[in-house]
């Protein structure tokens, strides 16, 4: 049964085995150099899929539905262990939601002396955050993390405060954070479960979804800055069709760590694999025994929405969600358990235009939010001047006092009678 309210709105990470590469470009030589360590491909293992379920390699699996969060498939999921550089999902999200990402700085000299995989920085290199991002996803750097750690908490320690605050607001149970690049610390680690729950909030963010999903990016940082290339360690973008983001990983104590994330039909799913030797099979195995086993469903959208209207002729302005509506992956062929919510100031203020954002539709399952939806005004709504509405309200005491008299409600024309 459709149920719909209307609310006021205040409302790693050693990536030797992840097939690192990085390219940069030198503006006085054309030549490119091309940095890989090459990794023997895995042979393929075979994998059985038994009375409605499929065998991984993984010492832990999960696929979600992206948008409700539903477990399609576990394989001790719940279970912590090391993630490695897939880490770097909540220090890219942080940093993105930190603001200010194209404005240039000089890195830290101390945070970019770090082991492993690298995006190249040297000490005196100009940066801005939107870079440092594309040097966590792709080539998976070290040095990024802990740049844009000390960039926008002022030390690598309070950057890891910041991660386990906003792992608690998530409610991931068994995750905890050290470092921001994912190389070991003691109680560093996660779940197969809570690394997928993070992935899917980190790709509602649009800047993030667009650099996870790029094969390779060009950008510009250095001393002073020159051009040159970043390529993404994540194969499965290449081996499997639809595959949109999202972080490879591996460390001696880890192992092979994927968290990837696929659309087909319609349908959004996250996977994540801990401690696979086979992780690239795995995933697109997992991918097609479970995109067989979800749909996509359009939400039923409310009608005839409207918001309060303050300063206008009208007191009321109608809404709508507008455009096409992509539907929402669940393991049930059916809306019936969504709720509507929209959010919205108390008051519209006019003027308004056709097409103007005015709220949000709250789309959410069992009481968890999943989706938020633009409303758009329908109609114009002019602003009524001043003088108008004081004209008005004396034409409208006025009638309220005829009114009162004729229904005897006033109390001097009683006492004249």
């Amino acid at each position: 049964m459709k149920r719909f309210a209307v609310v006021p709105a205040v409302l790693c990470c050693l990536s030797v085995f992840n097939c690192f590469s990085a390219y940069a470009e030198d503006t006085e030589n054309t030549e490119i150099v091309e940095i890989v360590e090459n990794i023997e491909d895995i042979e393929n293992t075979e994998n059985i899929e038994t009375s409605g379920n499929i065998e991984v390699s993984a010492k832990a699996a999960v696929v979600i539905s992206a948008d409700t969060g539903e477990i399609i498939y576990s394989h001790n999921s719940g279970e912590k262990l090391p993630m490695a550089s897939t880490t770097k999902i909540m220090s890219v999200l942080i940093t993105l939601e930190s603001g200010g990402l194209d404005v240039p700085f000089v890195v830290d000299s101390d945070a970019i002396r770090v082991e492993g995989s690298s995006m190249g920085l040297q000490e005196g290199d100009t940066v801005t955050k939107y870079a440092l991002c594309c040097g966590m996803l792709l080539p998976s750097g070290n040095d990024a993390a802990n740049a844009a750690a000390v960039a926008v908490a002022g030390s690598i320690e309070k950057f890891a405060d910041m991660m386990n605050k906003r792992a608690q607001e998530l409610g991931l149970s068994k995750t905890y954070f050290v470092t921001p690049s994912g190389l070991e610390g003691t109680g560093h680690g996660s779940s197969a479960e809570d690394m997928a729950v993070l992935a899917a909030e980190a790709l509602k963010n649009k800047t993030f979804r667009e650099i996870c999903s790029s094969e390779t990016i060009k950008l510009e940082f250095g001393n002073p800055p020159f051009p040159r290339w970043l390529k993404n360690t994540n194969k499965l973008l290449s081996l499997y069709s639809g595959t949109y983001g999202v972080k490879t990983g591996f460390t001696d104590e880890a192992g092979r760590c994927l968290v990837s994330a696929c659309c087909r039909d319609g349908k959004n799913l996250v996977c994540v694999t801990l401690n696979d030797p086979n992780d690239w099979n795995d995933h697109m195995n997992l991918y097609d025994f479970c995109f067989s086993r979800v749909e996509s469903v359009t939400p039923d959208i409310p009608q005839d929405l409207q918001l309060n209207l303050a300063g206008s002729y009208n007191d009321k302005i109608s809404v709508t969600a507008g455009g096409v509506i992509a539907g929402i992956t669940t393991t049930e062929n059916n809306c019936s358990d969504l709720t509507y919510t929209v959010s919205a100031p108390p008051f519209v203020y006019a003027p308004v235009s056709v097409g103007d954002e005015l709220a949000e539709l709250i789309i959410s399952l069992d009481g968890k939010e999943i989706r938020r939806i633009p409303l758009y005004a329908t109609e114009n709504a002019e602003y009524k001047p001043a003088e108008e509405k004081k004209k008005k309200s004396i034409a409208d005491k006025f009638i309220s006092k005829v009114k009162d008299i004729f229904n005897g409600k006033d109390k001097d024309s009683e006492n004249d009678c």
